[in-house]
């Protein structure tokens, strides 16, 4: 039988945190050069499906370093500083901020993102502080989609009375997200943020997308249904 969930767990780049847009725009601010989106995140997105052994955002370093000269980057080490420590400081999107503090009014909020805690730092504060706990790469010390993510996840919850049946989760990556979160038999909640544009943006592409139980393109028609009593968990 459906029934209400107690926890939503969230994705934080890419659901809450626009990282195309904040990438974009710190390239033109940091280096005053012209960027086609598209064009970089395609390339961005390409070098990401091929692995990266510093975890995020360090990894962000030698992507820009590998990227430069095709796009007209100043090659300097410290323009590839600047751009990976500008990650802390990416726009919410425009509804991130007043849904997330709906939600958090029905629903314990937590964070599970693959990026480091400094980075993470800034980033709940752009959203508000709306989380009651996180828990990023620093802590799981693995990457989703690494169902040992998900593991650390549920044991931390479960300090707080909180189990794998209470919890639906939200992304907008189908790859470090979605999939595995639904295999491993979760309730989940896809916030396609690029639908109107379509691909794949600066997200690892896959060859399937796995069916969500709720499928949204912004955040608030999530608030929306939760403000409405009607988001329930479809696996417990």
């Amino acid at each position: 039988m459906a029934r209400f969930p107690k926890a939503l767990t969230f994705d934080v780049v890419g659901t809450l945190i626009d990282f195309e847009s904040g990438m974009i725009s710190a390239l033109q601010k940091l280096c005053g050069v012209a960027i086609d989106r598209e064009a970089f995140l395609t390339a961005y997105r390409g070098m990401r499906a091929r692995g990266q052994t510093l975890p995020f955002p360090q990894d962000l370093k030698p992507i820009y370093q590998e990227l430069a000269a095709h796009f007209g980057l100043p090659a300097d080490e410290a323009y590839a500083d600047a751009f990976v420590y500008a990650a802390k400081d990416w726009p919410a999107f425009e509804d991130s901020v007043d849904a997330m503090q709906r939600l958090g009014q029905h629903f314990t909020l937590v964070a599970m993102t693959n990026t480091q805690r400094w980075a993470f730092s800034g980033m709940e504060k752009t959203l508000g502080m709306p989380f009651h706990d996180s828990i990023t790469v620093d802590d799981a010390l693995c990457e989703k989609p690494d169902p040992a993510f998900f593991g650390f996840a549920r044991g931390r919850l479960s300090r707080d009375g909180l189990l794998q049946g209470d919890i639906l989760h939200v992304a907008q990556s189908q790859y470090h997200d979605i999939g595995i979160a639904r295999k491993l038999g979760y309730t989940v909640c896809w916030i396609e943020r690029r639908k109107a544009v379509g691909g794949f943006g600066g997200t690892i592409a896959v060859e399937n997308l796995t069916t969500p139980d709720y499928h949204f393109s912004t955040l608030k028609e999530l608030a929306d249904l939760a403000d409405e009593g009607g988001l329930k968990l479809l696996y417990s």
